[in-house]
């Protein structure tokens, strides 16, 4: 299941090689409880109760679930973008994940464009990478062919975010697009998109549609998680890369020796840098040439918003080449867990400190088959590297002038590091010792093995660090310390102490055969060790508080088990052991005490301690309120609220600055690297508080080698290459006194050294004097469910158990996939080494696999489980309560994949000195005739008692060619625990499929325990000729519990009055249209109520389907009910709405087996990669089905049964039923619409038409297909004839036309119909909710409401209804009421008796006894599947069937259901005037601010249709005059509120595409320029269905009727028709602040297309009807058109009085000059006296 692989991955790097082995059932990620029938009924208590202190929980997952691939599918509807910035744009939208890019068209000059395109991205690759994958969706600004176009902003958040959101998607959510390479300038708009992600099997649902104005509220829907806030702010992430060491020796190869030759120096190998990838941007260092141990220190800057949407950071450690940089090895920053977002939370914050980083193998070959590893895919099987960094964030002012406005990756250099600033370095010691190897493959089983054990580069026989000569120098590389003692020579290497630093290997043995897969490793009494000393940064306390809180979690995880297996099988008081796990927990977690006392202490320890203490405080105080509160009936509950303290704890856990690196265990065959095992080192370190060791430390624990890298996947790496019984201890070398104090006792040491220093140095090997004798009985009773490994479907199976160095086989059963072996296995003389009473609380642990025989080859692996055994010491009785053990239910696993379960018991007795004689006898039930095969003994197996099986063998449907020859003679065989019964053969199965004996029966012994039932076998076979048999395939039935017959409960209630009529559920679903709820809560005063009156002859059956899709949306509202009742005012069209079902019909109607049961039927092999239940969902191996129905109870059957009237015994407990002969039917198949269809063509859309199989009628509506559509309306109905049972499934598929070629299929659903004709449910024919004959809403079914009561009362054995006075009608008892009245087409009124009958069937689920919901008249969403693209929804089809018996009158014609065509209108728009636009242009002459304004309006999506106004030439104030008109048809379809255009997408477009776009109008107000580009100066969008009522005056006229829409008065132009106002226009500011930039006055006039064409009206001021010309003053002209009226206008208006003073001073001057120029002559005249 991808859930499991994705909780596992969660753990992995956690919990490999730690033995959680949790059942099944915590697997599921969203941890529901499944129903007791579902779930697999696995018990690993044996293994996970009975854990003493000296063995640890082995691990039972094989396979790393980290790097598999799985098929994903990202979808993207792109539904349009809002408040674009930037003027008159022509925007695309780009989605971009990873290196796909998908764009949308291209709308022109809009800032609001609106697309509505569907995008699909299809992935095969590992769960990690998928979602560390970047989506982007950035907006383009006027790109084509030729240019790429400019950024208007973009928006990104990595695919797990999107994954990790509820149902895995985001829902018309708007996005916030920012400009990269400009952070201080804010929002540059908005797009509203859905995006979901589905991982193989993933049912994503759709969510309730919420009303459109809610959507507009573009704040409160943003695209972010929950947590996120809403303005995030821009901040810088530094990540500082100081250096690193212990790098592998890269080309050391021949290469190598060349350069030697040449250069004549040895340099170091490898020119490493440091890249980092963050939030799809990359970052690197500088390359530091030929060194291991580089020192880079550098910091990396990121500029990202935060919180960031993308949760991961990767580092890599590169090796820069000429050819191609590798990569060395990978660490992954996750920063969720470095940062807390709570209240006292903090930012991301990281070290300095170590990571360890993990990947290939360090030896070198040239082509490294392991290099993904190294990527960071899949879990690394060898230290790589460790690297010193640290991450800060700091979160940027970006108002401040300082600040770099681009995002781009900066590179820098910083200080150097102190040496003891990651912590003080000291001495650590790994002390291991192998006590047993087993289950070794036999391929590597002839040459002589091995173990190496490494942390980090100590132990390594490759790259051997040294000591620090000073205590400050890191473990680096250096001279090869690899002791010499393992290969025998005298001179041992000793350091100070006398101590030898390392033996890091066993010494080299030859395997002995276990059986014939596997072999052993002799160690017998003798068990080699190691032992290595290394240096590391002394942060063990990091380690120690995750062991704290791992302790508390794995306490709570096994207590969490125990409650699951409680409920799972059925015993008493789960609550019980509930409250006592959260005691448990509430006590841990409040009596912790967590410190922090060593050097290199980080900011992220200080806080991370904080953090942790306060959480542990926080769920301590919980889980004590919570166990108070726990009852019986509500435990389930309560254990999700726990599963997630669980998830807490480990998130917690998990330490994100690493210290010690994790230790790997190689197993060495011949100098080959094999397989590995992988101990986290905080596991077995060491500490002298008991809460901080770790939980491996000193124990001794079961170690499963697996391959490496991708061998590990598939059927290869599931097999066990080595089963290790392996001592670990991991501490300073200073605390080592009690490092042995874990091994089982009864040992001698034997050091390698003699002499002075014998007392410190650890052993070589442990020799053990003591050892016990067992004998092991092992109970193998059946298996279930397994997996399917042969072509034919089955299985040959047989296990083979482990213990110690003993196997055995249980002998193989032919062809079964639930094997009943009943066999003892006996185990004598095995020997245990240790004391006895140790083995008694801690024996080891017992491996089953289960394998198929094949007649030729090796058998094949199908699964493996392991056990305990209860042990008996030879002096203790073996009697209750311990013994006999009990058979208990074991899990079955195959990789990481459940693969069935096994019912079995293990003893473990001793034999004391008395030999075998002392231990209990074995006695069987006395069965000669297996031979040596000894049975389950009495006391073990369970009791039987006798029960009698009836089947119901009904017919075979839809079975495919086994061979490639058709079945044409098949026969049901059904075995249950030996016993079994046939069925008649079919004769002919292309005729008649059904079988002509219903009903046979077989008596068998089963245990008393249901939970202990044997699975029930149906197999089909076919009988050919010469009596020749095939299998054609088969089904187990591995609970029979739903088949169990119960008698029913007799005593059921009478109450009597039920009469409120359906007026209830009316009242539910009445859709609160605007004038009865929503519009009288939001109504402000002055807004009067514009009621209409509702026109019958506007409403059809569209009209029905809106109002139910618009109830889906209300009754969820509760507060609408209500109101409801406050307005008792019912539309009388809602009465009868269809159910809206948003899934498939049978899930809301238990698929529809009532008595009849569906059982698929299996053929060929499982597919490796699947679970169990996926494989069951595989459709390449389903080949037909059985029909048919099973009943089982106890013989003698008690009284009862047999008592009812009218009993067949021929039909046994099947009484009642029809008879299967062929019935000819009509199937009337109905096509609503196809909803988000996976595009099929190149362009990301496709032409989908209707195609309908049904038998051999196959309908292809291929002449009508849809052109350029994803959500085609079809509206269609098809009516076929057919006979049942030949034609029981019909296929509905969507198909791709193409002019060329083939047409695809896009996907197709296939429904049942012969379950749905024989269901109690009736749903051959979906009942309304009242009852009409005639219009739109007329009864459809042949049948009328009071036939079909009275079919159903004597079906049920029921009186007939009886019809009173009144309205009342009385069945069983029960009174209803009702109309009794009902009106004909010409408004006469009648009596009748079938509204009252109606209502009795509509409350029909009420009966007593034989009462069910029938099915209402509805339409169902069924999800469209394509055979090529298993397990991924392909678009959804929303469709409902009717069937009419032929035997029966003929039904009426269909209802017509075809699309709606649009209404014509015609808006008419007249502009008016304009006021106080803003004034753009400067006059030449004079510099005043003037403008030429004109007005351009358009509907939205029809931008080429945009009309313009003549210009009002230099505007002085603003104003202008026009008296323009607009004239815009358009077609509408009323119930959508869209608008209809269709256009051709492109000139080589075959056909035109529709398109259904919002009714919107958009005016905008221009700036004229003769020779440049026109101004734009502002723009308002009118919503016509919704938009604020236009000022009276222009003063009133505020912006406010933008920016508060919500609180204006509101008006629809279809209801009012006619508005006439002021509304002001708007654009942005430098600050990107909305503001006024004009006023306008339009008066908006809407016409139907009839009413157009009587009063034609002309556009502009032309004829018919035209507007006067505007009066405009007299500047509205052009100065070089009349140069004389400029002037004219110049002198007179503007300079007037500048010339009046002007010709006032001229005149005074030419006065002083003439009087100055006539003084002279005048005095001469005067003073002469001329």
């Amino acid at each position: 299941k991808f859930i499991t692989m994705k909780r596992s991955k969660h753990r992995a790097s956690k919990d490999d090689g730690k033995g959680q082995d949790e059942p099944a059932i915590l697997e599921t990620e969203d941890m529901r409880m499944p129903d007791p029938d579902t779930i697999s009924l696995a018990s690993v208590t044996a293994v996970t109760t009975n854990v003493s202190n000296k063995r640890s929980k082995p691990d039972i997952k094989i396979e790393p679930s980290a790097g598999r691939p799985v098929d994903f599918q990202v979808s993207v509807t792109v539904i349009e973008a809002r408040q674009l910035v930037g003027l008159n744009m022509d925007p695309v939208v780009c989605v971009e994940i990873g290196d796909e890019k998908k764009y949308t068209s291209m709308k022109e000059s809009t800032n609001c464009p609106y697309y509505n395109e569907y995008f699909v991205f299809d992935f095969h690759v590992p769960p990690d990478v998928m979602f560390d994958k970047i989506l982007k969706v950035s907006v383009i600004h006027s790109k084509n062919l030729l240019r790429s176009g400019t950024l208007v902003g973009s928006f990104k958040l990595d695919v797990g975010t999107v994954y990790t959101q509820p149902e895995h998607q985001f829902f018309h959510k708007w996005a916030t697009l920012c400009d990269p390479d400009d952070i201080t300038a804010g929002c540059k708009g908005y797009v509203k998109c859905d995006i979901a992600v589905v991982a193989k099997g993933d049912t994503i649902k759709t969510p309730h549609k919420a009303n459109e104005t809610d959507e507009d509220d573009i704040e409160g829907n943003l695209l972010l998680p929950e947590d996120v806030p809403a303005e995030r702010q821009w901040a810088r992430f530094y990540v500082k890369i100081y250096r690193a060491e212990g790098l592998p020796k890269m080309n050391t190869s021949i290469m190598a020796n060349v350069k030697k030759a040449f250069i004549g120096e040895n340099k170091d190998l490898v020119d490493p840098y440091v890249q980092v990838q963050f939030a799809g941007q990359k970052g690197k260092t500088s390359i530091q040439k030929s060194s291991y141990e580089p020192i880079w220190n550098e910091q990396i800057v990121f500029t990202e918003q935060f919180p960031p949407l993308c949760r991961r950071m990767k580092v890599q450690i590169r090796d820069s080449d000429k050819v191609n940089d590798v990569a060395i090895g990978t660490h992954f920053i996750d920063l969720q867990k470095i940062a807390n977002d709570g209240d006292k939370g903090f930012l991301p914050t990281l070290g300095p400190a170590w990571v360890n980083m993990y990947g290939s193998t360090r030896s070198y070959t040239l082509m490294d088959e392991y290099q993904d590893l190294n990527e960071g895919l899949g879990e690394g099987v060898s230290f790589r590297a460790r690297l010193l960094i640290s991450l800060s964030v700091e979160i940027l002012d970006t108002s401040s002038p300082e600040v770099m406005s681009s995002t781009e990756v900066q590179v820098e250099g910083i200080p150097n590091i102190s040496d003891n600033a990651t912590g003080k370095i000291e001495e650590f010691f790994l002390f291991g010792c192998f006590l047993e190897a087993t289950m070794i493959d036999r391929k590597i089983g002839d040459k002589p093995i091995n173990f190496e054990v490494t942390i980090g580069n100590y132990g390594s026989e490759v790259d051997t660090p040294t000591k620090p000569k000073t205590k400050k120098k890191k473990g680096g590389d250096g001279d090869d310390e690899e002791s010499e003692l393992i290969h025998g020579s005298s001179d041992e290497e000793v350091d100070d102490g006398g101590d030898m630093t390392s033996v890091s290997t066993t010494p080299p043995m030859k395997p002995v055969i276990t059986d014939r897969n596997y072999f052993h490793l002799p160690y017998f009494e003798r068990k080699p060790c190691i032992y290595i000393k290394s240096w590391w940064q002394d942060q063990r306390r990091r380690l120690y508080n995750a062991n704290i809180m791992d302790r508390i979690a794995d306490k709570l995880e096994d207590g969490l088990n125990d409650v699951q297996e409680i409920i799972k099988t059925e015993k008493a008081y789960p609550e019980r052991r509930l409250r006592g796990a959260l005691e448990e927990l509430s006590n841990g977690c409040r009596f912790v005490y967590m410190s922090w006392n060593q050097a290199g202490k980080t900011k992220l320890d200080r806080e991370r301690l904080k953090l942790c203490m306060q959480e542990l405080e926080n769920i301590g105080q919980q889980a004590k309120n919570m166990r108070s509160q726990v009852k019986k009936s509500n435990v389930k509950d309560k254990i999700k609220l726990a599963q997630n303290f669980l998830h807490k704890l480990r998130f917690l856990s998990d330490e994100p600055q690493h210290s010690v690196p994790d230790i790997y265990i190689w197993m060495i065959s011949n100098n080959k690297r094999i397989a590995y095992a992988r101990v986290p080192s905080k596991d077995i370190l060491f500490s002298s508080v008991d809460e901080e060791t770790g939980k491996d430390c000193g124990k001794v624990q079961t170690i499963f080698f697996k391959l490496p890298g991708k061998k590990s996947f598939g059927p290869a790496g599931w097999t066990v290459q080595a089963k290790t019984e392996l001592y670990l201890w991991l501490g300073l070398n200073r605390q080592r006194k009690d490092y042995l104090s874990g091994l089982p006792n009864g040992f001698e040491e034997n050091k390698a050294v003699k002499g002075p220093g014998i007392h410190s140095s650890p052993p070589i090997s442990l020799m053990y004097t003591m050892k016990q004798i067992f004998q092991l009985r092992v109970h193998m009773y059946q298996a279930r469910s397994l997996f399917a490994a042969d072509s034919t479907g089955l299985s040959d199976p047989f296990a083979r158990v482990f213990f110690s160095t003993h196997s055995q086989v249980t002998e193989v059963l032919n062809e079964t996939l639930c094997p009943t072996w009943d066999q003892l296995l006996v185990f004598d003389n095995v020997e245990l080494y240790g004391e006895a009473g140790e083995l008694r609380d801690d024996p080891p642990i017992i491996v089953i696999e289960i394998y198929d025989q094949d007649t030729v080859g090796k058998a094949d692996f199908m699964g493996r489980t392991f056990a305990k055994p209860i042990t008996k010491m030879s002096d203790e009785h073996y009697g209750p309560p311990r013994f006999p053990p009990q058979l208990e239910y074991y899990q079955i696993y195959r990789g990481n994949g459940t693969a069935g379960e096994m019912l079995a018991a293990f003893e473990l007795l001793q034999i004391g000195p008395a030999g075998k004689a002392d231990l209990p006898p074995i006695d069987g039930p006395s069965d000669f005739d297996r031979g040596p095969i000894l049975p389950v003994p009495i006391g073990i197996r369970p009791v039987l008692s006798k029960y009698r099986i009836e089947v119901l063998f009904w017919g075979l449907r839809d079975l495919k060619r086994v061979n490639l020859a058709q079945v044409d003679r098949p026969r049901v065989d059904i075995e249950c625990a030996g016993k079994g019964v046939q069925s008649a053969l079919i004769q002919n199965y292309k005729k008649n499929p059904n079988f002509s004996t219903l009903v046979k029966w077989f008596e068998v012994d089963l245990p008393e325990n249901e939970l202990l039932h044997p699975p029930l076998n149906i197999r089909v076979v076919d009988c050919r000729a010469f009596g020749r048999y095939t299998l054609v395939g088969s089904n187990a039935v591995t609970s029979l519990r739903k088949f169990i017959y119960r008698p029913s409960d007799k005593s059921v209630s009478n109450w009597s009055d039920m009469g409120v009529y359906a007026e209830i559920k009316a009242v539910l679903r009445v859709k609160m249209n605007s004038k009865g709820g929503k519009g009288k809560k939001k109504r402000k005063k002055g807004e009067e109520v514009e009621e209409e009156e509702l026109d019958e002859s506007m409403l059809d059956w569209w009209s029905k389907y809106f109002a139910s899709i618009e109830t889906l949306k209300d009754v969820r509202d509760v507060e609408i009910v209500k109101l409801f009742y406050m307005y008792q005012k019912i539309m009388w069209e809602i009465m009868f709405l269809p159910q809206m079902y948003n899934r498939e019909l049978e899930y809301e109607f238990d698929t529809f087996e009532g008595w009849l049961h569906t059982f698929n039927l299996y053929r060929g092999k499982c597919s490796d990669d699947a679970d169990v239940e996926q494989n069951a969902a595989d459709e390449d191996r389903l080949i037909g089905k059985f029909k048919g129905s099973l009943c089982i109870y106890k013989v003698p059957a008690s009284d009862d049964v047999s008592r009812e009237m009218g009993f067949d015994s021929n039909m046994g407990m099947f009484q009642n039923i029809p008879h299967n002969d062929p019935i000819n039917v009509l199937v009337r198949v109905y096509v609503v619409r196809a909803t988000e269809l996976h595009p099929a063509d190149i362009n990301g859309k496709a032409d989908p038409y209707i195609a309908i199989k049904l038998g051999k009628t196959e309908i292809k509506d291929k002449e009508n297909y849809i052109s350029k559509q994803l959500n085609p309306v079809f509206g269609k109905s098809f009516d076929i004839e057919a006979t049942l049972p030949m034609d029981s499934t019909l296929t509905v598929s969507i198909y791709d036309w193409d002019l060329v070629g083939t047409d695809d299929l896009i996907g197709e659903t296939k429904i049942d119909l012969e379950n749905r004709f024989y269901s109690k449910h009736r749903a051959t024919c979906g009942l309304s909710t009242s009852y009409s004959i005639h219009g739109y809403n007329v009864w459809r079914d042949p049948m009328k409401p009071t036939q079909i009561l009275a079919k159903l009362c004597k079906d049920g054995k029921m009186d007939p209804p009886q019809y009173g006075p009144g309205g009342r009608v009385k069945v069983a008892n029960r009174v209803y009421t009702g109309p009794t009245e009902i009106e004909d087409e010409n408004g006469l009124k009648k009596q009748t008796d079938e509204h009252l009958a109606l209502a009795v069937l509509n409350r029909w689920d009420d009966m007593p006894r034989i009462g069910c919901k029938l099915v209402p008249e509805h339409v169902e969403t069924r999800s469209l599947l394509n055979p090529d693209k298993p397990g991924m929804e392909q678009g959804r089809i929303e469709l409902w069937v009717d069937m009419f018996p032929k035997d029966m009158p003929a039904p009426g014609p269909a209802i017509d259901i075809s699309p709606r065509k649009p209404k014509k209108f015609e808006l008419r728009v007249i502009v008016w005037n304009t006021d106080e636009v803003v004034l753009e242009d400067d006059d030449i002459f004079t510099g005043e601010k003037s403008s030429d304004i004109f007005v351009r309006g358009w509907l939205k999506g029809q931008q080429e249709d945009k009309q313009d106004t003549d210009v009002h030439y230099h505007s002085l104030t603003g104003e202008g005059n026009f008296n323009w008109r607009f004239i815009y048809p358009f077609d509408y379809l009323q119930a959508e509120e869209k608008i209809v255009i269709s256009k051709k997408e492109s000139m080589f477009s075959w056909d035109e595409t529709e398109y259904k776009i919002p009714a919107r109008l958009n005016l905008q107000v221009w700036d004229a320029d003769h020779f440049s580009a026109d101004d734009f100066l502002g723009a308002i969008e009118l919503d016509l269905n919704r938009f604020p009522r236009g000022a009276k005056t222009a003063k009133q006229c505020s912006i406010d009727m933008v920016i508060n829409e919500q609180d204006m008065p509101m008006v629809n132009i279809f209801k009012q028709k006619r508005i006439k106002g002021w509304w002001p226009f708007v654009a942005r500011d430098e600050n990107d602040e909305l503001e006024i930039t004009g006023k306008v006055e339009a008066e908006l006039q809407l016409l139907t297309g009839e009413e157009a064409e009587k009063s034609p009206v002309g556009e502009g001021r032309n004829e018919p009807d035209p507007l006067e010309k505007p009066n405009r003053p007299d500047t509205t002209f052009l100065w070089f058109l009349s140069p004389l009226k400029a002037i004219r206008h110049l002198i007179c208006n503007q300079y007037k009085w500048l010339v009046i003073k002007i010709v006032l001073a001229l005149m005074l001057l030419a006065i002083i000059a003439l009087f100055l120029y006539s003084m002279p002559g005048y005095m001469a005249k005067k003073l002469l006296g001329v």
